[in-house]
């Protein structure tokens, strides 16, 4: 450290020691003021200039040296120098005092924060830059953080001395008259209109304040931008996939006037080429399965005769089924007005739709985009030429390729490379990472990895894919792995690394909406326009149905009733599912994830191979595993791998949800044989854990005694000893 910063810390260090050290605390406190009340008002009245100064320079220290006491002083501020002077006198010294801890913070840890999480921190150094004046201002008139937070944190970044300053003094000047007129009221030291008056406007001041503020930055976006006298719609909801048609419906049913715009088809990713279809063809994969695996029932032989072009036929058929209740016909029937087309946004209250009979603009209160993503096509040289499939047009197949390549490891890559595997193609996946299903604790991807490989798929992990190419005819894809390239012939590739947010043609670049990868949205959802909002796959940061529809409530509520309340959109509980088999369920931590985020944690696995109906269906493999709390039947996440594990989930989410823990499953009936009997087991994992040697040797003995086969003496003395050893002397848990 160098000899100026070395000078500057010690200065600090001295001046907050002695603080504590002599005990300096006391004097701030409105007892020592009622105590010395008639002291100080005789100093100020004889020497009025020299007692301001004095103060003056207390408080400037105070907040200079980030010290408690600048709310006692700002009350005995305007007990003693009135509401004008008081005013005065703590506006500026809190200024300036914060400006001091400002320059301190800068001056001793800014290049060093800055030089080592310089890469971490731009985000927030490019809004600092951007926007730094307004979000200081924000803290300022409603602090999120006490004000000496904000004036060590501030300092670190890159805004500007000046703008710091003037910020400041402007910002906190609504907070200190509120604060120095309920001292002015507190001289009195009686219970008065005016004390209760000025506890009123505290209490009221943080929400007012949020008001105003929240009412200028609206201003200040709608600024360029002419509001129209009147409204066609209540709502225009841009994209009917799940969280548009949620969004629709819930405007409908509380008699909002909602019209949703689709330019392709009701239902969205999900009904189309996502979850139904591969559902469907999931299952008619698992017949053919079960039909292979015959001779494990006792059943001597047995085979299916199918093609290829009736399954997806079928799919096709499933589609159909479902459609019903995402149709145009239904939600007309709920009062939604369904318009074909291409919506773009025009102004914050104006959408254009082209449709087939023409444009026309609608004039709405609230708009909600909920446009979905599509499957990302990496830039892979000559990839794009091969003419790749995707989860949106696999569907379109009604001859099954022979040799087939799936360039991903993730849940829509391994759930069509098993699919396609079982119906007969040679299928190789490549992964560019150490493992498929990355996301997943290492020995689920393991599990699932095994049966991929048992079932005669070629899973490479830890290949990259570098290049296609077409030789003689045939197409040809290269992968380089541990440096060494190989080649991969193959008939038809199928592409699933993932899914971009559809952001174009929306007239998000005209309004000046943030979208990178997604929609930027706060905690209602709600873009840099209050009414504009967006949820579901376009927004993230979840790209599955049930989040869509669990987003659109908050958009929905928040669009139409947000100036009475607004609801902070809650991702505490979030579950997924990939359909492989075995099928992998989550909710909440898994292992990695604790350990990788240091969050403390016990971890309790029950192996579905020893479920009772597990064995008896033939599916006796996977495990349940619950991430808990340490000492605690608390519920911070959990992983099901096996048969249904989906739908076995349920009951961890619910947990989790509504608060209750291991113990309460465990005290649940279980239907027996049923797969959910796992879920009890784990919990039994769990109790089991619990008990210690000395639990159990004070069992022991008790028990000995009621036989008549010991004495009080030995119960007495394991007893002592349990309690000695404490509950959880030898718990049988990994710990972390």
């Amino acid at each position: 450290m160098k000899k100026s910063k070395l000078l500057v810390f010690l200065i600090i260090a001295a001046g907050i020691a002695a603080f504590f050290v002599f005990d300096l605390r006391q004097y701030f406190s409105l007892d020592y003021f009622k105590a010395q009340r008639a002291v100080i008002d005789a100093y100020v009245a004889s020497k009025p200039l020299q007692a301001g100064l004095i103060f003056f320079a207390i408080y400037v220290a105070v907040t200079g040296l980030s010290l408690p006491g600048a709310a006692i002083m700002t009350l005995v501020g305007g007990a003693v120098f009135g509401l004008l002077w008081g005013t005065v006198l703590v506006s500026f010294a809190a200024s300036i005092g914060a400006t001091l801890a400002f320059l301190a913070s800068r001056f001793l840890l800014r290049d060093w924060v800055q030089g080592k999480f310089g890469d971490k921190l731009k985000p927030i150094n490019d809004g600092v830059a951007k926007e730094g004046a307004f979000y200081l201002f924000a803290l300022r008139l409603v602090p999120a953080f006490p004000f000496f937070v904000i004036n060590l944190v501030m300092g670190l970044t890159t805004i500007k001395t000046a703008t710091y300053y003037w910020v400041s003094q402007i910002g906190m000047l609504a907070g200190t008259i509120v604060y120095v007129y309920a001292g002015t009221q507190l001289g009195e030291f009686k219970i008065g209109a005016g004390l209760i008056f000025a506890f009123v406007l505290l209490g009221l001041f943080p929400l007012v304040a949020k008001k105003v503020l929240d009412a200028l930055k609206a201003r200040k976006v709608y600024a360029k931008w002419t509001r129209p006298a009147r409204y066609d719609r209540n709502v225009v909801v841009i994209g009917a996939g799940s969280a548009g048609l949620v969004t629709a419906y819930i405007a409908a049913a509380v008699k909002a006037k909602v019209t949703l715009v689709e330019k392709h088809k009701m239902g969205g990713d999900c009904l189309n080429t996502g979850c139904v279809p591969s559902k469907a063809l999931i299952r008619a994969a698992k017949l053919l399965s079960h039909v292979k695996r015959s001779k494990e029932f006792g059943i001597r032989q047995a085979s299916a005769d199918f093609d290829f072009a009736e399954v997806m036929e079928r799919v096709q058929r499933v589609v159909q089924d479902v459609e019903p209740h995402d149709s145009v016909a239904r939600y007309s029937s709920l009062g939604v007005d369904c318009v074909q087309g291409e919506a773009t946004i025009v102004s914050p209250w104006e959408v254009k739709v082209k449709t087939a009979g023409g444009d026309k603009t609608y004039t709405t209160r609230n708009i909600v985009i909920a446009a979905g993503a599509r499957p990302f096509i990496p830039p892979i040289p000559g990839l794009a030429e091969a003419n790749p499939l995707t989860s949106d047009n696999v569907w379109n197949l009604r001859k099954l390729p022979k040799r087939l390549v799936v360039l991903g490891g993730g849940p829509i890559g391994s759930e069509l490379t098993q699919c396609f595997a079982r119906f007969g193609a040679q299928v190789t996946q490549v992964e560019m990472l150490p493992r498929i299903l990355i996301r997943e604790d290492p020995e689920v991807s393991d599990l699932v990895m095994k049966r991929f490989q048992a079932e005669g798929i070629n899973v490479l992990v830890n290949h990259k894919a570098k290049q296609v190419l077409v030789e003689n005819g045939e197409k040809v894809m290269i992968v380089e792995h541990n440096g060494v390239d190989k080649r991969i012939v193959f008939d038809e590739i199928l592409c699933a690394v993932g899914r971009v947010a559809n952001l174009k043609g929306y007239g998000l670049e005209a309004l000046g909406i943030p979208a990178q990868r997604v929609v930027e949205v706060n905690e209602y959802l709600e873009t840099i326009y209050p009414n504009i909002f967006a949820c579901g796959d376009v927004a993230g940061p979840y790209q599955f149905t049930h989040t869509a529809a669990h987003m659109a409530w908050y958009c929905a509520v928040n669009a139409l009733f947000g100036n009475l309340k607004k609801f902070k959109v809650d991702y505490s509980v979030v579950p997924w599912a990939t359909f492989t088999d075995p099928e992998v369920a989550r909710v909440g931590l898994n292992e990695t994830e604790a350990k990788e985020k240091n969050i403390p944690h016990e971890v309790y696995t029950y192996g579905i191979d020893d479920l009772d109906r597990a064995i008896a269906d033939g599916e006796a493999h996977g495990l349940v595993k619950v991430i808990t709390s340490p000492g605690s039947d608390k519920i911070l996440g959990c992983t099901i791998a096996g048969e249904h594990a989906g739908d076995l989930l349920v009951e961890y989410v619910a947990a989790m949800k509504h608060g209750f823990g291991l113990n309460k499953i465990l005290g649940t009936i279980h239907t027996y044989p049923t797969l959910g009997e796992a879920n009890k087991y784990a919990a039994g994992v769990w109790k089991k854990a619990q008990t210690t040697e000395q639990q159990l040797r004070f069992a022991e003995a008790f028990n000995e005694w009621r036989r008549g086969n010991g004495g009080v003496g030995a119960v007495a003395g394991a007893a002592l000893g349990m309690l000695g050893q404490g509950r959880r002397a030898t718990p049988l848990a990994e710990h972390h």
